[in-house]
């Protein structure tokens, strides 16, 4: 876990002072809305559909005990009692006050937390792989890494009024876990003769237009990766749209430029910057990661005698979650635990301040006192002695964060949609609830297999539909919700060695492909068992994943299906909509 030092510390109370008096001359009447919406965009706060949405920071997802217990303590005053957790590793609060905001920022910088940069058009919270540091396939530990990038990115007066929002992630394992082909920027940790560096990957993004990233740079060393970083957003900055904000992300740059002309300009700039201040030195680097804890693990945690497997044996329900739940860790005797926020007629990445509260001393007498947030909105405990495990899970079952569905159809991803989100087009949550209701059986969850289904209430595309197996996408037709379907997307896959690289685009990732016109609401529960249905019918076997079988038959099959169906003859289906 990551220690503030002095300056970190004066940096984020001086920015709290700051806002408070922003918000103080706004509610005075002094700062008109025009004036006061950039101001409270650079510190995380929304105004949506019922009440301001405060989104704070959790800098590439790492949570200590004590800040998770200072979230509960924020939902239960100033909040309903519960948070969200986003898909970039963040969390949200829908209901604050907006003369609370202040205060809640100060109590947030008591335990080294702020939201600055959760908004606006400037470099969000850099994510990275929720197994970062403990993942057995690890080629680099990425949190040093996001934490360099986060103290370069923070408040950088060249990069503060970008054309858009822009995104950043690290992966530093064989297998991304990262998702780095959809975001601005996505960064692969590779080896090339012997000497540790990146591969760059640019121009990935979902929203209005999917895009998946094109590798512009397959290896930068790493003392420059800062100054690469910094010659691609100055071109970005330079020529990127600001007349249209569908069109100002770097992905609609790069496609426009065509990757070959903007890495040849970026090369250029990079050229002239590459030994700038911008460098990275070992002695930062040194600095940097001393400024970790990192967890004193036992040596003899391996020779623990495992209590558990007579109990897997005995229990269905625990030897399912050791299957989904249960993750591998570099240290032998230890093991990663996926916290499930994903069970029935929840939504998707809702905790409560008492599960907080709980989560945060399991925290402490199962691990180290850290946690980690995913981008598929669940928590991690990466650090827990397997001896322990049962034991563990007695107590997840207690606070509803034991179901065994990670990986599965129900670990749905959604946006909070138009519950919420001023944005949407239409909800999210109860169409995730009634998919959840219709597959609330684990036998035949199980059966199906590895299934990524994401939701989103807009195009904006904050579910990440795009990249999941199956995507549904909320959208408006003459005042009523409709929902579009897509199959074959992708987030990630393995990286591969740098000398054998077959392709520029993404690293894996991959955008789905429309089905066809939308449904309403009601259908779409029964869509998705259609198109389930089709899957099983159409496997070569049980190792034959969803995906796998979208991928060797493609699309039609589904489509066929699903469109003969008579349950969804009617209502008549609407226009497909052109992302």
């Amino acid at each position: 876990m990551y220690v503030y030092d002095p300056v970190d510390q004066q940096l984020v109370q001086e920015r709290v002072a700051q806002f408070a008096g922003q918000t103080r001359r706004f509610l005075d009447g002094h700062l008109s809305e025009d004036e006061f919406r950039v101001l409270r965009l650079q510190n995380g706060l929304y105004i949506q559909r019922h009440a301001p949405m405060l989104r704070v920071a959790i800098p590439y997802g790492m949570l200590a005990a004590r800040q998770l217990r200072k979230l509960a303590h924020i939902a239960r005053r100033y909040d309903r009692g519960y948070g969200h957790f986003s898909t970039r590793q963040n969390i949200q609060f829908n209901w604050p006050r907006l003369e609370d905001v202040p205060a809640i920022l100060g109590e947030l910088a008591d335990v080294q937390m702020h939201a600055i940069q959760t908004s606006g058009n400037c470099i969000r919270n850099t994510t990275t792989d929720h197994f970062a540091g403990v993942a057995p396939d690890e080629l680099v530990n990425p949190l040093v890494w996001c934490e360099i990038i986060r103290q370069w990115s923070t408040l950088h007066p060249e990069f503060a009024f970008l054309p858009r929002k822009f995104k950043i992630a690290v992966s530093g394992a064989v297998e991304d876990r990262a998702a780095v082909g959809v975001h601005d920027i996505g960064l692969q940790a590779v080896e090339h003769d012997g000497e540790l560096g990146f591969r760059v990957w640019i121009g990935g993004g979902m929203g209005r237009t999917p895009m998946v990233g094109h590798l512009i740079k397959p290896f930068v060393a790493w003392q420059h990766l800062l100054t690469y970083m910094q010659a691609a957003l100055r071109i970005y900055n330079l020529h990127g749209r600001r007349d249209n904000k569908y069109k100002a992300r770097i992905k609609i740059l790069v496609k426009d430029l065509t990757p070959e002309v903007y890495a040849q300009q970026v090369e250029q700039e990079w050229l002239r910057i590459k030994d700038g201040p911008d460098t990275i030195t070992q002695e930062q680097l040194d600095t940097i990661a001393g400024r970790f804890v990192w967890p004193a693990y036992e040596a003899g945690a391996a020779d623990e005698p495992d209590s558990g497997a007579d109990l897997a044996r005995e229990d269905k329900q625990y030897a399912r979650w050791l299957r989904t739940n249960v993750h591998g860790h570099k240290v032998p005797g230890y093991a990663a635990v996926t916290l499930s926020l994903k069970p029935t007629g929840v939504p998707p990445g809702d905790i409560t301040a008492d599960q907080m509260d709980a989560v945060a001393g399991l925290s402490e007498r199962y691990g180290f006192g850290e946690l980690r947030v995913s981008h598929e909105q669940n928590l991690i405990l990466a650090d827990v002695k397997r001896s322990q495990l049962p034991a563990l899970w007695n107590e997840l079952k207690a606070l509803n964060l034991a179901t065994p569905n990670v990986g599965l159809l129900t670990n749905i991803i959604a946006c909070p949609g138009g519950d919420f989100c001023a944005l949407a087009n239409a909800v999210s949550i109860p169409v995730a609830e009634a998919i959840q209701r219709r597959f609330d059986d684990l036998d035949y969850l199980f059966e199906i297999g590895e299934l990524d289904l994401n939701i989103s209430g807009c195009i904006n595309s904050c579910g990440h539909h795009h990249v999941g197996h199956i995507g549904i996408l909320g959208v408006d037709k003459a005042g009523e919700e409709w929902y579009q379907v897509t199959i074959g997307g992708r987030q990630n896959g393995a990286a591969r060695p740098l000398p054998d690289i077959e392709s520029t685009r993404g690293g894996g990732a991959a955008v789905g492909r429309i089905i066809g016109p939308s449904f309403a609401r009601e259908q779409v529960a029964h869509v998705v068992d259609r198109l389930i249905r089709t899957y099983l019918s159409l496997r070569d076997s049980e190792a034959e994943r969803f995906i796998d079988v979208v991928d060797r038959v493609g699309i039609d099959p589904f489509k066929k299906d699903v469109y003969a169906d008579p349950l969804l003859a009617k209502p008549a289906q609407r226009e497909t909509v052109e992302a």
